[in-house]
């Protein structure tokens, strides 16, 4: 079908956004997705990002994905290929259509005005699955085959794929699915190709997945030793929930789903008492739920690991946008002094070993840790090296030698902060754990005002060390000592890093630094990247500027804010020209002194 050569090509040099925009239920997302798995398979790297209405049929959904025989930060900003099951997809996103750009459409849909920047290619996808296959729905199959035929796609792939996904709906529907594949090869190889896009196949040899970051989570909270899963059924993070409740069971696990998220917090610390490594995953209304028991686990000192996939806010907001806007709830959200520790994931790849880091810090402290993600980078899929748990090593809690079990305090005051957790079943180790305040052997103490400032102290005391491990966790980008310092946090770690490449290729002095722990915050990392900045922008994808606002509070500088707040991350060229506008300027402002102010 396709001759797939790569003579005299430089395969480093494809880079391609393909978009498919249409109704809800017209199989735009699982169009995407089977585009996206094709082009990892052809051998190049892919990076997504899908957007779909809330209803649960109907509204405007749209799918992206960028494929390179490169390495991929960002889903890419202008489109090269726009494929529009109607006239909506179209209006909506002609305008990111770059100059020279392909639109393939449903010409049974509709017409669009011509265009002579642009490559059509007029397709009747309708008619053709209701004529050629009497299967209106397989419409997205037909556009499928048109892609593979039109952009010298392996036939033998998208075949493949159809066969793996409908072969347990029986022998007919996959026949079917097949023809329409080839009915869409078939019609558009009668049209003469007009542009000059022929993907082929890619350079990557090495053995990757394709993952989504929620699929990725979980397969690291499995590799940390995660045995039980509690949660409450919302989007975007219910992914997480149905993939473990696949493979948790094969490993002797559990996956519960409970009546609401107050619940779920409550299975989850239950676990946790019983000796289990045990996690749950949200979003921002269900962990809005959480904030009572978090300050349970904090008390008594239970690990737990709370994944907050992040979405558009407040109430139930936009709930299949995304957003940065749980910072201040994640770090904050509690009543009385509640410290937790809380972690944010940057990439498909980092929320495999991100998630095994966040269980061996809960485990470590006997603390609740909070992980943020986000809509973005929870469905967004890419191809990434096969996950080696052995670069993290797993660690336990700390137990109770024979010697302390003689007069086993469970609240123990040690010079670290941390004391022994005993399992119930443990001979002489039963202690009472609860929210009230209590002394050392776990008995309530609520009226000893002295014993709960020294309990209180015991608590912020674990974020000394905790600290130390921040720093530690600190990606930096470009210049280690530049003029223009860019601050980013979870998922804007790629846009950051492709947008100061961009910057620094135009001769601007730029670095990047991104933290994987936000709370407590690495300050020794964090002033000596500042430290001799002219200017720090600090992009975040919400409206008032979180981050930044926390940086304020332990550093006397007016950080630059870059905000962006319409449910979409950034793009590449978004930061590079906050780059450029802040580099204009730079000079004209002079910088007070570093000043970090700790807890």
């Amino acid at each position: 079908m396709s001759s797939n050569s790569n003579a005299n090509r430089d395969l480093s040099a494809v880079d391609y956004v393909f978009r498919v925009g249409g109704e809800g239920g017209e199989g735009v997302i699982s169009t995407g997705e089977m585009l996206t798995v094709a082009l990892a398979r052809a051998g190049f790297e892919i990076y997504t990002f899908r957007t779909y209405p809330a209803e649960i049929k109907g509204g405007h959904a749209n799918y992206q994905v960028r494929a390179s025989g490169k390495l991929l930060l960002s889903y890419g900003a202008a489109v090269d290929v726009l494929l529009a099951f109607n006239e909506e997809a179209y209006q909506k996103h002609i305008k990111d259509v770059r100059p020279g750009g392909v639109v393939i459409y449903d010409s049974d849909s509709f017409t669009p005005p011509v265009n002579n920047a642009l490559i059509y290619y007029a397709v009747p996808m309708t008619s053709l699955a209701t004529e050629k296959i009497g299967v209106k729905l397989t419409k997205n199959i037909i556009a499928l085959g048109i892609c593979a035929q039109l952009f010298d796609l392996p036939f033998e792939t998208f075949q493949d794929l159809l066969k793996e996904k409908f072969t347990r709906k029986g022998e007919t529907v996959v026949q079917k699915n097949l023809q329409a594949l080839q009915v869409g090869a078939d019609y558009i190889k009668q049209q003469p190709k007009r542009d000059p896009i022929r993907m082929g196949r890619g350079p990557r040899q090495a053995k990757e997945l394709v993952l989504s970051g929620n699929e990725s989570l979980a397969l690291g909270a499995i590799a940390a030793g995660c045995r039980i899963y509690a949660g409450y059924p919302i989007t975007p993070a219910t992914d997480i929930m149905e993939f473990l409740a696949r493979e948790l069971p094969k490993l002797g696990g559990y996956v519960v789903q409970t009546e609401d998220e107050i619940s779920a917090m409550g299975v989850v610390l239950g676990a946790s008492f019983a000796g289990k490594k045990a996690m749950t995953g949200t979003s921002g209304p269900g962990f809005s739920l959480m904030t009572e028991m978090m300050g349970l686990a904090v008390v008594a000192e239970l690990p737990a690991v709370v994944v907050n996939v992040q979405r558009v806010g407040p109430s139930t907001g936009m709930p299949t946008k995304t957003e940065q806007g749980d910072l201040y709830l994640a770090m904050y959200g509690g009543h009385g002094n509640c410290p937790r520790i809380v972690m944010a994931l940057t990439s498909v790849e980092d929320c495999f070993y991100g998630i095994m880091r966040a269980f061996n810090i809960a485990e470590q402290f006997q603390m609740p840790v909070v992980v943020l993600s986000d809509a973005s980078l929870g469905h967004r899929k890419a191809t990434v090296p096969v996950p080696d748990p052995s670069k993290v090593t797993v660690i336990e809690r700390r137990k109770p030698s024979a010697d302390q079990m003689a007069n086993y305090k469970r609240y123990q005051f040690t010079p670290d902060h941390v004391s022994p957790m005993s399992i119930p079943g443990m001979e002489g180790g039963g202690y009472v754990a609860e929210g009230l305040e209590h002394n050392e052997s776990g008995y309530p103490a609520a009226s000893n005002h002295e014993n709960h400032l020294r309990l209180t102290q015991k608590r912020y005391g674990k974020f000394v060390a905790v600290e130390a491990i921040s720093n530690d966790l600190v990606r930096l980008y470009g210049d280690p000592h530049p003029e223009i310092g860019v601050i980013g946090w979870g998922a804007t770690e790629g846009v950051i890093r492709e947008a100061v490449e961009l910057a620094q290729a135009k001769g601007y002095s730029v670095g990047a630094l991104h933290p994987k722990i936000l709370y407590p915050l690495p300050l020794a990392k964090l002033s000596e990247f500042i430290k001799g900045t002219k200017a720090v922008i600090i992009p975040e994808v919400n409206y008032t500027g979180q981050f930044a606002t926390s940086l304020r509070k332990r550093f006397a500088i007016d950080f630059v804010q870059l905000n962006k707040c319409i449910g979409l991350p950034f793009t590449p060229k978004e930061i590079l020209d906050k780059i450029e506008e802040v580099a204009t300027n730079v000079h004209a402002n002079r910088r007070a002194a570093v000043v970090p102010v700790h807890l």
